[in-house]
C-alpha cells in the first residue's frame, strides 16, 4: 500500500513538472499569435499609403505601413496587440487619416512576414525603430496608441521618449495578472519570461494619458484597465458592452475620438 502511494505521488509530481516545463518552454507561443500570409499593398489599403522598412538596433528590418497626411496635426504610432498583422488595423488607419492624422501601422518582429521572434525586449526595440522613423518623416507631434499588449509596449517607450499624448486601449496591469486569470492552475508569475508591467510604467509617464476599455472585456478585465488609468491619472473612456475584439475597437467612434482628441485634431 505504501509503495503504491509513493509511486502515485511520484507520477503526480512528474505530471506537474511536465506541465510546468511545457508552460515555460512554449509560453511565447501562447502569448504571441502572429499571422503572415499574403498582405495587400499599403496603397491598396489607402491611396497614398507607403510600404516602409523600419531598422531595429539589433539588425532586423521590419515591414510596416505608413499613411502620411499633408499638414497633419499629429502622427499616430500604432502598436498592435498580440495577434494578427497590420492588415487588421487598416480600418483604424482609414478612420484616423480621415481625421487629418498621419498613421504608422507597425508590425513587430515575427508578424506580417517580418523576421525574428517576438519577446518583450524585442518589441521594445521594434517600437523604438517606429518612433525614430516618425521623428524623421512625420514633421508633426507624435501620439502613441497601443492595443492591449501594445499598450504595454508604447507605455514603456513613453517613459524614455515622451509623446504628445498616450492612448491605451484595453491595457492590463501586467502580463502575469492577465495570465493568472486565464490559467489559474499555473503559477504564472513565476513562469513568465516577459512581464510587460504597464501599471508600473504608466505611473512614470509625463504625457497626457487616455485609457479606452470595454465594460464587457473577457480577455483583459475592465478593472485592470481602470487600475492602469488610476496609476496614470488618466482620462477614461468606457465603451459600454464592448468585448476585447469587438468592432468598436477597430474604428468605433469612441476610440477614434479618444485618439483624435489626444492629438488635438478637431472633433467630428
Amino acid at each position: 500500500m505504501r509503495k503504491r502511494m509513493v509511486i502515485g505521488t511520484a507520477v503526480a509530481v512528474t505530471i506537474v513538472c511536465v506541465v510546468f516545463a511545457g508552460a515555460f518552454a512554449f509560453q511565447r507561443k501562447l502569448i504571441y499569435l502572429p499571422e503572415s500570409g499574403p498582405l495587400p499593398g499599403a496603397a491598396d489599403v489607402l491611396p497614398g499609403g507607403r510600404e516602409v522598412t523600419l531598422a531595429t538596433s539589433d539588425g532586423l528590418r521590419l515591414a510596416s505601413w505608413y499613411f502620411p497626411v499633408a499638414s497633419a496635426k499629429a502622427a499616430v504610432l500604432v502598436a498592435p496587440g498580440n495577434a494578427g498583422n497590420r492588415s487588421y488595423r487598416a480600418p483604424l488607419a482609414r478612420a484616423l487619416t480621415a481625421r487629418g492624422l498621419s498613421v504608422l501601422l507597425l508590425d513587430y518582429r515575427g508578424y506580417g512576414g517580418n523576421p525574428g521572434e517576438p519577446s518583450e525586449d524585442g518589441l521594445a526595440l521594434d517600437v523604438r525603430a517606429a518612433q525614430e522613423f516618425l521623428v524623421r518623416e512625420a514633421g508633426a507631434p507624435l501620439v502613441y496608441f497601443g492595443e492591449s499588449l501594445g499598450s504595454a509596449v508604447v507605455t514603456e517607450l513613453a517613459t524614455e521618449r515622451p509623446p504628445s499624448a498616450l492612448v491605451l486601449r484595453s491595457p492590463f496591469v501586467d502580463l502575469a495578472s492577465v495570465g493568472q486569470r486565464h490559467y489559474p492552475f499555473l503559477p504564472v508569475r513565476w513562469l513568465l519570461r516577459d512581464e510587460f508591467p504597464t501599471r508600473d510604467h504608466v505611473a512614470r509617464v509625463k504625457a497626457p494619458v487616455t485609457v479606452v476599455y470595454g465594460s464587457a472585456d473577457s480577455i483583459v478585465p475592465a478593472e485592470q484597465s481602470r487600475d492602469v488609468a488610476l496609476a496614470a491619472g488618466a482620462e477614461t473612456v468606457e465603451v459600454r458592452g464592448a468585448d476585447h475584439n469587438d468592432p468598436a475597437f477597430s474604428d468605433g467612434p469612441e476610440l477614434i475620438d479618444a485618439i483624435a482628441n489626444g492629438s488635438g485634431a478637431p472633433a467630428q
